[in-house]
């Protein structure tokens, strides 16, 4: 048997050679980046975990047959699901970690933009101390509507953090009754109600067909002037020049930005010089805690997949 990791950024892959170790397989940890170089690490292979690498019908296909691959994390966009279905191939993620560090990050850029603080550190740091000079319309958070679209695990973590500061809270989500919305204390709205009336748009959605470009010019032209735009979700869910264009017209006030849709970021992104903007690498999801929990729990499902036991969380039927 054969396990291998195509790519990681954890700094180590303990509790991944552990479980190879556990099960009597071989183990194999790599770094890669395009198709060819994961085809070549994943020949083979009875369980293959990933990140980020690119897992199509090709390097599906080069896996031993009844193979399983274990994403890291929530998203699986980068796997095609429909060659897996077709090849045999389990499908497993990790949905249940780091969801209250991805909830804290959302809510501390949330509160940044809305308080505006780059803009005074920026102030500051170019000579300035009058606050009419440095910032203008900063709405209290009692009289702010945070609009939701998706209300899952780290978007109701996200509520309890701005329900705290009086926000009043509305979401979309087609799988959530108005029971549940209402215990949560959300609002439920249809998705261009709540896109029209949000002054803060957080979003917590998987990146499908339907979903890309979700938050597109059209969208921005219909939030209120000078809203705001959350991401920590996945890049491809806004259009990243139409968010430039309105960070600039002042359309949008500000936005906070965990994901993107080419990562690293592109030289040549017109987010990099976009104002009031703040962006982090991908790294919401990250604290020593649950970065081990992620790897911990990725290993038991390779293990259990070693050993021909349930997987905890396929994602193929």
């Amino acid at each position: 048997m054969k396990l291998v990791v195509t790519d990681q950024a954890f700094g180590n892959t303990r509790h991944e050679q552990a479980a190879a170790q556990v099960a009597g397989a071989s183990f194999a940890a790599f770094q890669c980046r395009s198709e060819a170089e994961t085809l070549q690490a994943v020949a083979g292979a009875n369980v293959v975990l990933n990140n980020f690498a690119p897992m199509t019908h090709r390097v599906i296909q080069a896996m031993a047959t009844g193979a399983t691959i274990v994403r890291y994390g929530v998203g699986v966009d980068n796997v095609d699901l429909v060659a897996a279905k077709q090849l045999g191939i389990q499908v497993c993620n990790v949905p249940d970690y780091g969801i209250e560090e991805v909830a804290d990050h959302a809510a501390a850029m949330t509160l940044m933009m809305a308080r505006k603080l780059n803009q005074y550190d920026q102030g500051i740091r170019a000579g300035e101390w009058k606050i009419d000079q440095m910032v203008t319309g900063i709405r209290s958070l009692r009289n702010t509507t945070v609009g939701l679209i998706g209300l899952g695990r780290i978007a109701k973590a996200y509520v309890s953090r701005l329900a705290a500061f009086g926000c009043h809270i509305i979401g979309f989500d087609p799988y959530v009754t108005e029971a549940q919305a209402k215990a949560l204390g959300v609002h439920l709205m249809s998705q261009e109600q709540v896109i029209s009336s949000a002054h803060v748009l957080s979003l917590h959605v998987p990146l499908t067909s339907v979903t890309r470009h979700l938050i597109d010019a059209e969208a921005m032209a219909k939030m209120p002037q000078g809203s705001i735009i959350i991401n920590c979700s996945r890049g491809g869910l806004i259009d990243e020049s139409a968010l430039a264009a309105a960070l600039l017209s002042g359309q949008i006030s500000g936005a906070g930005l965990d994901v993107f849709a080419q990562e690293p970021l592109p030289a040549d992104s017109p987010l990099r010089t976009a104002p009031h903007l703040i962006m982090s690498p991908h790294a919401a999801f990250f604290s020593d805690t649950s970065v081990d929990t992620l790897q911990r729990l990725a290993a038991e499902e390779a293990l259990r997949s070693l050993r021909g036991e349930p997987l905890r969380c396929s994602l193929i039927t």
